[in-house]
């Protein structure tokens, strides 16, 4: 099955942030996205993964539909935080989008992922819609948009900006395919060994450690850039 992942706007999309400028949308919907796909690719039997977004640049709308479309993808879900007015709001809760014609197949994807979405993470259920959104109008296969928060709620503001969050919102998107499609889990499932290290990336893992790259802890942590400078100066020949 291909399935295209789509970490809604970029980098450096104007006013996509909270109004504090804690937070750029595109900082959550990247990292879920990442999390969707790494689920998908490790969990799941037959499954491809396209991922449209680009840390080094704004990647254009045009852009996305026309690589998902040329790649003949099966499913598109674009991943987004929300927002209401300019400032601080009160509107809360998720809501996940298919397009003004509600294609049967992208509103039954979109009923699954809108209740794995409120079930896990607890958040008000702001119900399936319509929009004309491009991404929903201009692709060819079935087209879901998802909105997993407000970023002008303060409380939700939060939620987004924590890893924690991010991971309940990746984990609900992928049981929402996993469901609609019948995706068979592979054999394991990304079991975790003793050390934390789950068991298909133990022998990458040890593969860094013999050469100095990285001492092997905390395997579940974010990486900051700071890290992976790091690791790419020792992978080098650097000390």
């Amino acid at each position: 099955m291909k399935i295209v992942i789509d970490a809604g706007h970029g980098p450096e999309t104007p006013g996509k942030r909270t109004p504090d400028g804690s937070m750029r949308e595109y900082h959550f919907n990247s990292a879920v996205a990442r999390y969707v796909a790494d689920e998908l690719l490790h969990g799941y039997e037959d499954v491809e993964i396209l991922l449209t977004h680009d840390d080094s640049r704004d990647v254009p709308l045009q852009e996305r539909t026309d690589r998902a479309n040329a790649w003949k993808a099966d499913v598109f879900v674009s991943i987004h935080a929300n927002a209401a007015g300019e400032g601080w709001s009160s509107a809360q809760g998720i809501e996940t989008y298919v397009y003004t014609t509600r294609p049967a197949a992208a509103v039954k994807l979109a009923e699954v992922i809108q209740r794995n979405l409120v079930q896990a993470t607890g958040r008000p259920n702001r119900g399936v819609k319509t929009a004309n959104f491009h991404v929903l109008r201009e692709t060819k296969m079935p087209a879901i948009l998802v909105e997993c928060g407000f970023m002008t709620n303060r409380e939700e503001c939060e939620l987004l900006k924590s890893d924690a969050y991010r991971r309940k919102c990746a984990e609900a998107i992928v049981a929402g395919i996993v469901e609609t499609h019948g995706l068979k889990p592979k054999q394991p499932v990304r079991e975790p060994a003793t050390d934390g290290v789950s068991v298909w990336a133990r022998e990458a893992r040890d593969w860094a450690v013999s050469r100095g790259i990285t001492d092997g802890t905390r395997p579940k942590d974010p990486v900051t850039r700071e890290e992976v400078w790091t690791m790419l100066y020792r992978m080098s020949g650097g000390k």
